[in-house]
């Protein structure tokens, strides 16, 4: 794992959505298209936003998935995160090859079948992700399964997943917040080629701290990272404040 600390969350999506775009020109070509996942939440605007501003990215050649969304969640709702995507990156990039969106207001199991018979066909060049307080990866809550090989699953969302989901200010009150979405599984974003991790804030430090310096666990989510092969963890300054010296000291920083 590549580790690199910011000193703001701008910075780190300069660099994230800056590394997502050399990522994707290259998949281009090397292969003629891209692949790739994006995800959402507020560690994303800053990645997100700069990755729309780069140069030179046929985004025609360019498939689009993402990583989880609400069951039973109208596109038109503010958490929606089809309507996050629509928004804050489909409608300002040129028109992209494909894009594959999660319909959680249609039967959970079948809008999986659908979407694993079309990801199965195109394996993932680049995976932007984050970690959850409570240090899912996706929606993947723990104890997280590490052995599902479907690449979309139907999962149940933690209480700690729900509160954050609330204090983030997508819904008003923890009532309001679903208690199934549909989640990319941990196998899945795992078979990315790359990933990019962006997590800024210091309400992620404690689980950033966990992912990172223990053991990889199904209680700990987004520790699974550090086995990949080619992951970049993009963090802040408050993000990466709990994190031990001698790990501090791996970190490229900036």
């Amino acid at each position: 794992m590549k580790l690199h600390i910011f000193s703001d969350p701008k910075n780190l999506g300069q660099a994230s959505g800056s590394l997502a775009a050399e990522h994707i020109k290259q998949a281009i070509q090397s292969k003629g298209q891209a692949n790739i996942i994006l995800a959402t939440g507020t560690s994303q605007f800053e990645t997100l936003n700069q990755l729309i501003q780069e140069k030179d990215i046929d985004w025609s050649k360019v498939v689009l998935f993402h990583l989880d969304e609400y069951i039973g969640l109208t596109i038109t709702h503010p958490a929606s995160f089809r309507k996050y995507l629509t928004e804050r990156f489909i409608q300002l990039v040129p028109t992209l090859q494909a894009v594959n969106l999660i319909n959680g207001e249609q039967d959970a199991q079948a809008e999986c079948h659908r979407l694993n018979e079309i990801i199965r066909q195109h394996p993932i060049d680049v995976a932007l992700v984050g970690i959850g307080e409570n240090g899912h990866l996706a929606f993947n809550d723990p104890p997280a399964n590490f052995e599902t090989k479907n690449p979309y699953i139907v999962v149940q969302l933690d209480e700690a997943c729900r509160k954050q989901q609330m204090g983030e200010g997508w819904f008003p009150s923890l009532e309001d917040v679903p208690q199934q979405a549909i989640s990319m599984s941990i196998q899945h974003i795992m078979a990315s080629k790359k990933i990019i991790c962006s997590v800024p804030d210091f309400r992620k430090a404690e689980a950033v701290k966990n992912c990172l310096e223990n053991e990889v666990s199904p209680w700990f989510p987004a520790s699974i990272l550090q086995k990949h092969a080619d992951c970049s963890m993009f963090l802040d300054q408050h993000s990466a404040e709990l994190l031990s010296p001698s790990f501090r000291k791996q970190a490229f920083n900036a």
